[in-house]
């Protein structure tokens, strides 16, 4: 079942598109399952989950942190972590830049920015975006390489509210390219859209489409 999802999922997605399979809450056998069938990129929300994952799989798997990352939890998933999604504050950055060093490494991360109407979402606004990205103490962080954003649309049925969200993530991954990374080879990546709006995301520029419940199923709270 999972192998047929993740073709049919593939069929809809652009080569220049990454698939994240979001497996938070899903057993190392359903993990396995998605990798036998192809699928290397794994996105998990909790950096015990992650690090417990990791020690079960196999070792070309890249692991991408999606949710909300508390700085006690870094340490855990510093020594492998592909790409962090989530950062959203100086003060988490400056954490995992901390962190990598230690493991001596340098971590991919994202900006998370909160472009939904719910204020249950993370994320930067651009006021303190700007205040980061110009303040001396992120010019001194040598272990973390800023890769781009990623935001969350507004949990509605409202097609054309999702689409002004994900072009106000492209507007502001625009925006700080010319501003901060103009020569920057690794500035590149829009990751936005989940199982339910991840086409229109396509439409609008992601580069990173986060996919969950399309691939294994709804989720399981317990």
């Amino acid at each position: 079942m999972i192998q047929e999802n993740l073709n049919k999922i593939r069929n809809t997605i652009p080569l220049n598109v990454t698939l994240v399979a979001v497996s938070k809450t899903k057993p190392v056998t359903d993990l396995q399952e998605a990798y036998d069938a192809g699928q290397r990129i794994f996105g998990e929300n909790k950096a015990l989950e992650m690090r417990d994952k990791h020690q079960q799989l196999p070792k070309d798997i890249q692991w991408h942190f999606i949710g909300h990352l508390q700085t006690n939890k870094i340490k855990y998933i510093a020594p492998f972590v592909t790409l962090i999604h989530s950062i959203d504050s100086a003060s988490l950055l400056e954490a995992v830049n901390k962190e990598a060093a230690k493991n001596n490494r340098i971590i991919d991360c994202l900006l998370q920015f909160h472009i939904a109407q719910e204020e249950t979402k993370f994320g930067l606004d651009m006021k303190e975006a700007t205040t980061l990205l110009e303040s001396e103490s992120f010019k001194n962080l040598k272990n973390i390489n800023i890769c781009g954003v990623m935001g969350m649309a507004t949990f509605t049925d409202d097609n054309e509210q999702i689409r002004n969200e994900f072009k106000t993530l492209k507007n502001i991954f625009n925006t700080l390219k010319d501003s901060y990374f103009k020569d920057s080879e690794v500035f590149k990546e829009i990751s936005m859209g989940m199982s339910d709006d991840y086409p229109i995301a396509i439409e609008e520029g992601a580069t990173l489409v986060r996919v969950g419940s399309k691939i294994f199923g709804v989720r399981n709270y317990n």
